[in-house]
């Protein structure tokens, strides 16, 4: 289980090694490295999703590691409360950042191998702290940096930890 310690409270994380074993290693990895502890979630969108492990407060961009390889394919559904891997729209680009669903959001998941169906690979769940993400996602909402739907005030995980 995966702690994330943020400003709104501790939102505790499962990660489903079996059927996402790219995906699950790859956020353990960043956990144990401390490439989460002081970002920002720096998207948040209600309804849909809150996005987060990509930016230091002031939307400052964080390095990371190679892209690994889309597992959407693993019968993983993009249902609410469940972590996936973001990515740009090139299917196998996810590095660090990740999204909570706050909803079933079907049109993100796997239907076929090219780049409409290719969806978002989900690698494990929220099981305790459902009540912080729904806190997080009533935050109001801007534009900084030439992003949009950033929070206007930092909703911060202080730390992640492997438990």
């Amino acid at each position: 289980m995966i702690k994330l310690h943020t400003n709104f409270g501790v939102i505790a994380i499962e990660v489903d090694a079996e059927k996402a074993p790219l995906s699950a290693r790859n956020f353990l990895d960043y956990v144990a490295a401390g490439h989460y502890d002081n970002t920002v979630f720096h998207r948040v969108i209600p309804g849909f999703m809150v996005q987060g492990g990509g930016f230091e407060p002031g939307m400052k961009q964080k390095a990371c590691k190679d892209p690994i390889r889309n597992e959407a394919s693993n019968g993983l559904k993009n249902d609410a409360y469940t972590v996936a891997m973001a990515r740009t729209s090139e299917p196998h680009s996810a590095t660090a950042q990740f999204f909570i669903n706050l909803v079933n959001n079907d049109f993100l998941n796997y239907r076929a191998p090219n780049a409409q169906g290719w969806g978002y690979c989900v690698f494990g769940k929220v099981v305790e702290g459902r009540e912080v993400v729904d806190r997080i996602q009533a935050v109001k909402t801007g534009s900084s940096g030439g992003h949009g739907d950033v929070p206007v005030e930092d909703v911060l995980i202080e730390r992640a930890e492997v438990c």
